[in-house]
């Protein structure tokens, strides 16, 4: 889960706060939801007026082929 949110947090670009026209201050991620489908808030604060912003990330859920499952490869008949 910590990967997400380093790789998330590194692909976004901070909002402009609309108050002061300058770039703002990453303050905090977390994870608002993580069934089924992950969602992680990215807040932001202004340093000049202190205003806060957030931006949200949203994962698409990746498809997992058949072979990748986990399943155990032999089945074992009790006799």
């Amino acid at each position: 889960m910590v990967d997400r949110l380093r790789s998330a947090a590194e692909l976004l670009e901070a909002p402009s706060c609309p108050d002061c026209h300058i770039e703002m201050k990453w303050f905090r991620s977390e994870l608002l939801a993580d069934e089924p489908v992950p969602i992680i808030a990215h807040l932001f604060v202004c340093p000049h007026c202190k205003r806060s912003a957030q931006a949200d990330t949203v994962f698409k859920a990746s498809p997992v082929k058949p072979d990748k499952l986990s399943a155990p490869r032999f089945v074992a008949y009790a006799a």
